[in-house]
């Protein structure tokens, strides 16, 4: 795929939606960071109704870490994994408060560092909560990039760093979720929705559904 390509599919994207954001509820880098590390085989839909109950009663590493695994696990039991997730919040918590004086770590290694905080999970925090013109690549993105022919890649660190080094550095911050959004709604993995797609004229995708 050419560069003028991947301008005129980005270009599109945005005109279709401006201002993208995540799907999953939070009001600061704390509460997002968490949902994150919650989402992880989970739907944001699930995360939500969780966290919905969860962030009014404990959204500060103080309050979470004082409801303990046990408590923890009341909020979230809905999510797939939820024990192994709540060992992971509660162990994240302590590390924010005993490392990080409490807030959110800005960069990618004390991200990583964190019980249950993978690289996917580092680059959402940086990108969603902080600005930075990251891409996380989960399995949506890494389908549509080999899918359309953006930024095709055989793992999803491969698509990431392709990613990073084609998308035009005008549509890099919102590139995240312009690309995890169509894959969610539009070129979903069972079949995709070519003939109400957007970008099918400029996809590059040899099997399109009619």
């Amino acid at each position: 795929m050419n560069k003028e390509k991947r301008i005129a599919i980005f270009s599109t994207l945005r005109d279709l939606n401006p201002k993208p954001t995540t799907e999953l509820n939070y009001s600061n880098p704390f509460e997002l960071l968490v949902a994150v590390v919650l989402s992880a085989q989970a739907t944001d839909v699930g995360v939500n109704k969780a966290t919905d109950k969860l962030f009014p009663v404990a959204n500060t590493p103080e309050a979470i870490y004082a409801l303990g695994v046990d408590g923890l696990k009341e909020y979230i039991k809905t999510i797939g994994l939820f024990n192994s997730k709540a060992e992971n919040v509660i162990k994240l918590c302590r590390a924010v408060l005993d490392q990080h004086g409490g807030e959110v770590p800005r960069t990618r290694e004390e991200l990583e560092n964190l019980a249950g905080v993978g690289r996917k999970t580092a680059n959402v925090v940086l990108n969603t909560a902080f600005g930075e013109p990251t891409i996380a690549v989960d399995t949506h993105i890494f389908r549509v990039s080999n899918r359309t022919g953006i930024a095709p890649g055989k793992n999803v660190l491969e698509v990431e760093k392709r990613l990073i080094r084609l998308v035009p550095e005008e549509f890099k911050l919102d590139a995240h979720h312009w690309l995890i959004l169509h894959g969610r709604y539009v070129c979903k993995a069972r079949k995709p929705d070519c003939p109400k797609c957007v970008i099918a004229h400029l996809c590059e995708f040899k099997k399109k559904t009619t």
